[in-house]
């Protein structure tokens, strides 16, 4: 292959957004506004997108969905630090990203991503250069054992008709990944995430990823209907808020597809709007020893939550 096909790429990313904004508006009683936006030939990046925003509405706080399809002349730092022979060359990166901040603390945020990256040819002779990446993972306020259960099970279906090994491979960089170092302590209960996957040809790497794409309603939807009906207090959103500091801190200061944007030239609102609204920090604070906030730093800790071990890859 020396020149991928963009369109298939661009039309299931496109349609990817239209089905899970669909389910998640009925689920929160209000629609998705969108954003088209188009960054002009003369920038340097190029391209469209849509992003689609919910906010204030009878499930999510703030919940945004986002496609985008943009070309540059020259990959950013963030693109090049794993790949340094890549420096130089043009590319176009297509996805889907969301995050959902729900209303209730006992509904769990979420967060899906799954996009191709095409380092094109520089010469004559020369070939695309593409890979494909993404996945998912659940960060709870208050966490339920049989959520992580059916959300990692879930994940585990997906995978499992490209190779048994691509869960428990996926599972442990999940939990590698979205580590907060600086604090020694994951953001959440993980998932799965893959990136710079390629080794199994184009047509099946892109089925793995829309596999993980499209397993994202069936993942997150039962554990959002288990739970939005709990009752809750301030006490409950007052930790949620807190907590919701992890998830900025991560996206900020380790999330590679921030700085990517970022870096690029990015549209900022649309990277930005995986933030939460509301958010508190405070300075040296720590649970109450057996209370509910407590238990909740013992359910992060990255386990073996199907029984499948860390094999690798």
């Amino acid at each position: 292959m020396t020149a991928v096909a963009i369109e298939p790429l661009r039309q299931y990313f496109l349609g990817l957004q239209d089905r899970i904004c669909e389910v998640v508006a009925l689920a929160d009683g209000q629609p998705f506004v969108e954003d088209a936006w188009v960054k002009p030939d003369d920038s340097p990046l190029r391209g469209d997108g849509r992003s689609r925003l919910v906010e204030g509405g009878g499930l999510l706080e703030r919940g945004g969905v986002g496609f985008s399809h943009v070309r540059g002349d020259h990959l950013p730092p963030s693109a090049t630090a794993a790949r340094p022979q890549l420096a130089g060359r043009g590319f176009e990166a297509i996805g889907v990203s969301l995050v959902f901040h729900p209303v209730n603390p006992y509904v769990p945020t979420v967060h899906m991503n799954v996009r191709s990256f095409v380092a094109k040819a520089v010469k004559p002779g020369d070939e695309d250069i593409w890979w494909f990446g993404g996945g998912m993972d659940l960060t709870p306020y208050y966490g339920f054992e049989d959520d992580a259960v059916h959300f990692h099970e879930t994940c585990r279906q997906a995978l499992a008709p490209f190779g048994d090994h691509y869960y428990p491979k996926f599972k442990t960089w999940c939990d590698e990944y979205f580590f907060l170092k600086h604090r020694q302590e994951a953001r959440g209960i993980g998932g799965v995430f893959f990136d710079d996957f390629s080794e199994l040809g184009f047509e099946k790497s892109f089925a793995m990823t829309q596999a993980v794409g499209d397993a994202f309603v069936s993942a997150y939807m039962p554990i959002v209907e288990r739970r939005r009906g709990l009752p809750f207090t301030n006490r409950e959103r007052d930790f949620q808020a807190y907590r919701r500091g992890r998830y900025v801190e991560f996206n900020l200061v380790y999330d590679r597809g921030t700085h990517f944007g970022l870096q690029s030239g990015g549209r900022a609102e649309s990277i930005l709007m995986s933030m939460p609204p509301k958010v508190t920090w405070r300075y040296n604070w720590q649970p109450e020893p057996g209370s509910a906030e407590a238990k909740l730093y013992e359910l992060i800790k990255p386990r073996d939550w199907l029984g499948v071990g860390r094999q690798a890859a």
